[in-house]
C-alpha cells in the first residue's frame, strides 16, 4: 500500500488569484508559510520558516480566491506532486506541489476579499461574549443506552 498525503496549518502568504486554464477548469495557485520552533543546545529560541506551493483546482479553487487573503491561516490536505521543465538556460527545474482538495479556514469569519481591519474597525478587537456556565445535568444510570 502506498500513501501520498500532506497536511498543512499556515499563513496565506499573498492573495489568493483564480485562473481559467484553455479548456475551462478553474485553478488557483499560492503559497503557505509554516513556521517551527524550538529551543537549540544553547537554550537560544530559534524559528525557521517554509513556504509550500499549493494548487487548488474547480470549485474549490473558486472559494479559495473569494476567502483566502494574505496572512489569513488555513489547513489544507491531499498530496505532494512533483513538476519537471527544462529551463530557458537548458537546465532541468522541479517544482513541488501540495495539490489540495480539503480546505479549512482557520481564522475567524471575515467577508470575502475584505481585510480584518475593514472587518472588525480600526486596530478594534473582537468582543469575547461571556456566557453563564451551564449548569451539569444529573445522570441517570437507566438513560444510558448501554
Amino acid at each position: 500500500m502506498d500513501l501520498n498525503k500532506a497536511q498543512v496549518i499556515g499563513r496565506v502568504t499573498s492573495d489568493v488569484e483564480l485562473k481559467t486554464t484553455p479548456n475551462g477548469q478553474n485553478v488557483t495557485s499560492f503559497s503557505v508559510a509554516t513556521n517551527r520552533n524550538w529551543v537549540d543546545g544553547s537554550w537560544m529560541k530559534q524559528e525557521q520558516a517554509e513556504f509550500h506551493n499549493i494548487v487548488i483546482w474547480g470549485k474549490l479553487a473558486e472559494i479559495a480566491s473569494q476567502y483566502l487573503q494574505k496572512w489569513k491561516k488555513v489547513f489544507l490536505e491531499w498530496r505532494l506532486q512533483t513538476r519537471a521543465w527544462e529551463a530557458q538556460d537548458w537546465t532541468k527545474r522541479y517544482k513541488t506541489e501540495i495539490i489540495a482538495d480539503n480546505m479549512i479556514m482557520l481564522d475567524s469569519a471575515w467577508a470575502p476579499n475584505q481585510s480584518p481591519a475593514e472587518t472588525m474597525g480600526n486596530n478594534e478587537t473582537p468582543a469575547i461574549k461571556k456566557t453563564e456556565p451551564k449548569k451539569e445535568e444529573e445522570i441517570n444510570i437507566a438513560d444510558i443506552p448501554f
